[in-house]
């Protein structure tokens, strides 16, 4: 029976014995406040001492060991260097010494003075005089209400300076209050699952049960326990519901009008200089039906690099701009913004419409007539950065927003530009290939739209894999590219050498490359130039003045240079596999053969190597999502996180894929028969919602 004067979730931390004034502001600092925010502050890890090593079998072999036994002889002394207290000790059980050192030990001679046994934790690392000894190892006493010894110990996630021990033992004290934590999940969803209930999932995560086999401690490790699914699916219900209160919410705000005629379908042609593709023709097909649907559009256009989406988006928003609504690209990047600002002015020159650009780098004058002009209409058409969602930029009648690669803006950045106007319509496009069980619930307020077919006489860029030795064959095939008319990129994953980091890097090998194609003009390109020293490269790339361009990831997204027949990829094992595939989109645009070598360096692991390998042998992007996914499996994601918010506190999209579609399908049961916003409030006691997530 709960006692209703015990200990609960919501008490404030300092109920707990050993959190003062001092303590609590401590913990306050760092977001906990509440006795519920220890139960949900979970372990980073967990250590096995349920083996006790006597002394005469210790071995230094790095690992951290447990030991049981008493101390004898203890020394604490004042070191020359200011404020360094050093406590010695000799450790002993039956089978022999040890000795130990502590170094600015708190508290930790009055616990070792009056415990008869103790059990020491620690790596054993050779003494000066020989043997072995331990240095700040960690100090359990044994009696009967320590039941920390001899178990499988968790290992938590230092709160500012609390840590170790006292963190354990306040989160200990902590756990007394799930007696009385509710379970946000109605009955009837808890009996499907069949997982652990929220009180008995936290318990076993802060405290294993004893008796734990090897199997059961992998599931801890690889967060794949009962107990971690049950709170990644709680988590990922919360983000789903919240995802589907948005969608509802938008169902009911009418969009601006808009009408597809035949005058539209004719300009439309009209434009475009090829036929689109079958694929390109179903996904216009169903923008132009949300457009005409009447609540407000919001669509992921999800395609492959090369795949043609931004025709499509061209094709969308010249059906805005003939409804008489007004036009905003954002893209992540001035190099980006002007590339496609260039290629909606070839693309819309013999209509009315030109695209302006809003950068950090426009002019005074010109901005301030395209801020005029956004607010009195006059100036329908915009591709810009982020300088459109500053407070200045007023529109008059924005009926369409295109957000160019996605995952590289914040939802915050989203709902600002948006706000611009009244339930406009939303286009995202992404060429990062995001598998479609994570697709569709990381954005599932969004409706999904893929591209799956390239344009026809697309050849698969060739993907090679070279290390050093063959550098020297590598610059004469490039020479040979080169005198047949290609061009060629060469990436690095850095601007400047670094001391942490055996990379190589743009400004540092300059040189060298020019040294090793004496007869071609080698050109750097990085985000730290000036915007016209960089538009002046790249024009000079195009029209063939430069033959070879040395650039970071800047021209990972927006370079179209059909000329560009091979992508070099140095130290490429420090990337992750989109951002591999990103690169490889900057060649085979042309007709051409092309090509992409990835130079694998000196100190690359063989799991690396693997990946490497699996890239090279698909050239297809989604694909390769999905074979990312099936490799990374529940160990660390490979590179950069490439897939979704990141600011999940228990759940990992790659991890817990399974979990994301099952929370999906329960979320759109409890959105169909009426129990959404109970759920979602009992969730978001304990979990952020969907918004909270992506912002924070």
């Amino acid at each position: 029976m709960i006692d209703d004067c015990g200990l609960r979730p919501g008490d404030s931390v300092d109920r707990l014995k050993g959190v003062g004034d001092a303590r609590s502001r401590q913990l306050g600092a760092v977001g906990i406040h509440t006795v519920g925010d220890l139960l949900f502050h979970l372990p980073l890890r967990w250590e096995d001492r349920r083996r006790i090593v006597s002394v005469e079998g210790i071995q230094e072999n790095g690992s951290a060991i447990a030991v049981r036994g008493r101390v004898t002889g203890m020394v604490s002394r004042r070191a020359r260097r200011r404020g360094l207290t050093i406590l010695e000790a000799v450790f002993e059980d039956p089978t022999g010494q040890m000795p130990v050192i502590w170094f600015n030990p708190r508290g930790i001679e009055k616990r070792l003075s009056q415990a008869e046994t103790i059990v020491l934790f620690g790596v054993p690392k050779a003494a000066p005089r020989g043997g072995l000894q331990m240095i700040n190892p960690e100090v359990e006493v044994v009696d009967d209400s320590d039941r920390w010894v001899g178990t499988l110990v968790s290992v938590y996630p230092t709160l500012g300076s609390i840590g170790g021990p006292f963190l354990r033992r306040l989160i200990r004290a902590a756990l007394a209050a799930l007696e009385n934590l509710q379970d946000p999940l109605p009955k009837a969803v808890a009996r499907g699952l069949d997982l652990p209930d929220l009180r008995t999932a936290l318990r076993s995560l802060h405290r294993p049960a004893p008796d734990i086999d090897e199997r059961g401690v992998e599931m801890l490790v690889g967060r794949r326990s009962p107990a971690h699914l049950r709170l990644a699916f709680d988590e990922l219900l919360a983000f789903s519901l919240g995802l589907a209160q948005r969608r509802e919410q938008r169902r009911v705000d009418p969009g601006p009008r808009c009408v597809v005629n035949d005058a539209i379908r004719r300009r439309a042609v009209s434009m475009l200089p090829f036929q689109l593709t079958n694929a390109q023709r179903r996904v216009l097909k169903e923008i132009a039906a949300d457009l005409e649907a009447g609540p407000a559009m919001a669509r992921l256009l999800q395609g492959d690099v090369g795949s043609g989406k931004t025709v499509v988006a061209a094709m969308a928003m010249l059906i805005a701009l003939e409804n008489g609504h007004q036009v905003l690209m954002m893209a992540p990047t001035e190099l980006l913004a002007e590339q496609h600002r260039a290629g909606f002015e070839r693309l819309f020159q013999e209509t009315p419409w030109t695209p302006e650009l809003l950068s950090g780098s426009v002019g005074t004058a010109q901005r301030r007539k395209i801020l005029t002009g956004l607010a009195d209409a006059t100036c329908p058409f915009v591709v810009g950065t982020h300088a459109l969602i500053q407070d200045a930029v007023d529109l008059a009648n924005l009926g369409l927003v295109v957000i160019d690669e996605q995952h590289r803006f914040g939802t915050v950045q989203r709902q600002a530009l948006m706000g611009k106007g009244v339930s406009p319509h939303l286009l995202v496009m992404t060429a990062t290939p995001i598998p479609r069980s994570l697709a569709l619930t990381l954005y599932g307020d969004l409706d999904l739209s893929v591209i799956d077919e390239m344009p026809p006489g697309r050849r698969p860029v060739r993907t090679e894999i070279r290390d050093d030795g063959a550098r020297e064959k590598l610059y004469r095939f490039l020479c040979s590219e080169v005198e047949n008319g290609g061009r060629i990129f060469v990436v690095y994953p850095l601007i400047e050498a670094s001391e942490s980091l055996d990379a190589r890097a743009v400004t540092e090998y300059a040189e060298e490359v020019r040294r090793a194609l004496p007869d071609l003009r080698v050109e750097v390109l990085h985000g730290r130039m000036d915007s016209g020293d960089r538009d002046a490269v790249l024009q000079a790339f195009r029209s063939g003045e430069v033959q070879v361009i040395l650039a970071t990831t800047v021209i990972e997204v927006g370079i179209d240079v059909p000329e560009a027949t091979v992508m070099v990829i140095e130290s490429a094992e420090r990337f992750g596999l989109s951002q591999l595939h990103q690169l490889r989109g900057r060649v085979g645009r042309g007709m051409r053969q092309s090509w992409c070598v990835v130079m694998v360096g000196e100190g690359a692991s063989e799991a690396a190597k693997q990946r490497l390998a699996r890239f090279a042998d698909t050239p297809d992007g989604f694909a390769l999502a999905e074979a990312d996914l099936e490799m990374r499996g529940p160990g660390e994601l490979a590179g950069n996180r490439q897939w979704g918010p990141s600011n999940f506190r228990f759940a990992d999209p790659v991890i817990h894929h399974d979990v994301v579609v099952w929370a999906r399908s329960v979320a759109r049961d409890l959105s169909d028969n009426g129990q959404l916003p109970i759920v979602a409030e009992a969730l978001s006691r304990y979990h952020q919602t969907e918004f909270e997530i992506l912002v924070g």
